[in-house]
């Protein structure tokens, strides 16, 4: 077996980045470091956690045209999208870091007979974080900030594909002055990988990647009882209703499909229109898929890149064929995109219709810019087509009936619910998912209860 990493860059199939894969002695290091180093940062208090995590947000931020460029050559961002993922990371862990005060804070409950009761979160010990290529430094940020700002050390795996992610953000924790041992990355095989999670120096893990994958943790979690977060796969509907602003939902619906080439777990990967505006939706959706420049990430004028492999690719169009010759249409002519090849990653968006639930684009994760658009009689068969589904990460709905749209995304089976947009992550709110789209909580206060453990105290103090 190979002992070296090779990332391979979408853009034109050059090694972008080797690396070289982690021995038994590095592991053993590390972990060993791991669990040192956490006694001690577990003592820090919160308002110097606070201080180091901010300036390893600074130091992050300073480095933000170099991040960028990594970006577009490691997985295919175009350059102008680039720079939005250092944004949403900066955004997401300020919140965190602020929110980790009144999140960590004891409960006080009122004293009963001389007695003095409250409730403290201590840290865990190691958290093994475990971080895909798509979003990578949004979702693993996810994970990483509060269990460091709750007093946990973390060891980074990240993706084979996105590497040098990890690298960038070990160097802003250590010029931010993060003890050393608080946050390590290891590049690992697979088999090493879950041999970690095995270790009992593991207390927790955050997973974000494939419903296989998540399986594979669970596995190799099992009889260990820590705890266990799983972010997995998608296939997120939206539903436009007769009364929406059609213009806006196919500017935002459209966009939730597209961006990052399709390559998000909450991206919008079906679409449910009212018969009533159907025609519209399809007219105006179909102009606007035509604006996209498919073509090399590193080109500023470029709006949709190459999907992450050929591999990748290919799945799409298999599953695009698929449905075609089962009797949808496709919308989209191969000619408004050249560079759309078989064997390339190069991959031309495409809208289908005539679609139904028989067909693997409207049941099975596409992850490529390709979107199924179904007509439907009413909100009822909405409701049901969108849970018709072993997912439920976010659902949206569009509508000017604000009451109407609650109604329908309280019965929708899902982990967000978005009125009137989609694709987005609020770090004020819990992201979840139900199904087989994961299990556990990050962001928000909510996202720092399973990177911690209860401890009650009762103190008879009247003696």
């Amino acid at each position: 077996m190979s002992q070296t990493q090779i990332t391979r860059s979408p853009i034109d199939d050059s090694i972008y980045v080797e690396r070289a894969l982690a021995n038994p002695p590095q592991i053993e290091q590390v972990l060993t470091l791991a669990e040192q180093a956490q006694r001690q940062w577990r003592q820090c208090p919160i308002g110097e956690r606070q201080a180091i995590c901010h300036r390893m947000v600074e130091a992050f931020i300073a480095n933000e045209a170099e991040i960028s460029e990594q970006l577009c050559w490691m997985m295919g961002r175009p350059i102008q999208y680039a720079k939005g993922e250092v944004a949403g990371m900066v955004e997401r862990a300020r919140y965190m870091i602020d929110a980790a005060e009144q999140a960590l804070a004891p409960i006080e409950l009122a004293p009963i007979s001389g007695i003095s009761r409250y409730i403290k979160r201590e840290a865990l010990g190691v958290a093994f974080v475990v971080a895909p290529w798509n979003y990578p430094y949004l979702t693993a940020i996810n994970a990483i900030i509060p269990a460091i700002m709750a007093g946990n050390a973390v060891v980074l795996k990240h993706s084979a594909q996105t590497p040098l992610c990890a690298e960038q953000l070990a160097s802003a924790f250590e010029q931010a002055g993060l003890p050393q041992g608080v946050f390590q990355y290891l590049h690992l095989s697979h088999g090493a990988t879950e041999n970690i999670i095995k270790d009992s120096r593991i207390n927790y893990v955050a997973f974000t990647g494939s419903v296989a994958g998540g399986a594979m943790v669970e596995r190799a979690s099992s009889g260990r009882f820590i705890g266990v977060g799983l972010e997995l796969g998608g296939k997120d509907p939206a539903y436009v209703r007769a009364d929406a602003d059609i213009s806006h939902a196919v500017e935002t619906t459209i966009d939730g499909a597209f961006f990052n080439s399709g390559q998000s777990c909450c991206g919008i990967e079906r679409i449910y229109v009212h018969s009533a505006v159907f025609d519209q939706f399809v007219e105006q959706a179909v102009a606007l898929v035509k604006q996209y420049k498919l073509g090399r990430s590193d080109d500023p004028t470029t709006t949709l890149g190459p999907v992450v492999k050929t591999a990748a690719a290919d799945f799409v169009r298999g599953q695009i064929d698929e449905a075609v010759n089962a009797g949808a249409v496709a919308h989209i002519d191969g000619a408004h995109f050249p560079l759309d090849q078989s064997g390339t990653p190069y991959l031309a968006p495409q809208l289908l219709t005539n679609v139904d639930h028989s067909m693997r684009v409207m049941t099975q994760e596409s992850f490529g810019p390709v979107v199924g658009i179904m007509k439907v009689a009413d909100d009822n068969e909405a409701i049901a087509l969108m849970n018709d589904s072993e997912f439920g990460l976010t659902a949206s709905v569009f509508t000017q009936d604000i009451e109407a749209g609650i109604t329908i995304g309280e019965q929708v089976e899902t982990g967000t619910f978005f009125l009137n947009r989609c694709d987005y992550l609020d770090p004020a709110l819990a992201w979840t998912g139900v199904k087989n789209s994961g299990r556990g909580c990050t962001l928000s206060s909510l996202g720092y209860e399973a990177l911690t453990r209860p401890k009650s105290f009762h103190l008879k103090t009247n003696l």
